[in-house]
């Protein structure tokens, strides 16, 4: 069985975030608009905030989020299928080039990045869209 981590409180959550809340929010409603039911699960982290939150959609994990201070450390994994289909999409360069670097494991390719600007919701959303399409 898998450890799960107490819930933050929207407002412990807020004061770690900061600025990075309206990211955070844009994130997860992006997805849930997508992709619904849609399920947030808290698991413990060795992050600063101690937790880490999977973005879940039929038990299956599309996101992996960390809050930090005024920053969201967003984690995704693209098995070779999406890889490919990542790598010939319009995503930005440093995201490919994150993902061309990544050790490619059983499961998949998997990279960190940091978000702090709604100018990265898109791209966040992107890369799940990427991650479900259908064979």
């Amino acid at each position: 069985m898998t450890a799960t981590a107490k819930s933050p409180s929207a407002t412990e959550l807020a004061v770690v975030l900061g600025p990075a809340g309206v990211v955070w929010a844009g994130i997860v409603d992006g997805i849930r608009a997508q992709y619904s039911p849609l399920d947030l699960q808290w698991r413990p982290s060795k992050s600063e905030f101690g937790r880490i939150c999977l973005l879940q959609h039929k038990k299956r994990t599309l996101l992996y989020l960390t809050p930090a201070k005024k920053e969201i450390t967003v984690a995704i994994v693209l098995g070779e299928r999406a890889y490919a289909l990542a790598m010939a999409s319009a995503i930005p360069a440093k995201i490919k080039k994150l993902f061309s670097v990544a050790r490619p494991y059983a499961e998949g390719r998997g990279i960190r990045f940091l978000v702090n600007s709604t100018r990265d919701i898109p791209v966040v959303t992107k890369l799940v869209e990427i991650k479900v399409t259908p064979k």
